[in-house]
């Protein structure tokens, strides 16, 4: 079991660059959720620096921004949607915690990494949401 639950970790990138705690060498389920939430909360942090670097960016242009702000409402919105259905087959158990967590941090970060893309689009990128910074 205990195998099991080490290689969902790391299929789930609890021992990811998000937290520097390794959540697979915990001997209780309770500290693999505690660890699992952590892990989900640095890079729930670690998004929202980078939307408000978005946010900063779209500050002269109001209907970005309200798109911007729609599109992260859905974006929240279907991730925890998701990851309530892929966590949906362990719901009565002890682990459910973690693999929910797990779901959304894995899912938090490839949103983070979307949107660091929009603050580093190439000059000239004419589908780019989102304005290059001023030199």
């Amino acid at each position: 079991m205990r195998a099991l639950l080490a290689g969902l970790l790391c299929i789930a990138g609890l021992a990811g660059a998000a937290s520097a705690e390794d959540c697979t060498t915990l001997a209780t389920q309770l500290e693999m959720n505690d660890c699992a939430a952590r892990a989900f909360d640095a890079a729930d942090a670690d998004l929202n620096r980078t939307y408000g670097d978005v946010v900063a960016r779209l500050a002269d242009d109001p209907a970005g921004l309200g798109k911007l702000r729609a599109a992260e409402r859905a974006w929240v919105a279907f991730r925890d949607a998701e990851c309530g259905f892929a966590a949906k087959g362990v719901e009565t158990g002890s682990i459910y915690p973690m693999i929910l967590f797990a779901c959304r941090q894995a899912m938090t970060e490839d949103r983070l990494a979307t949107l660091k893309g929009y603050l580093v689009c190439p000059e000239g990128d004419l589908a780019c949401p989102v304005p290059r910074q001023p030199d």
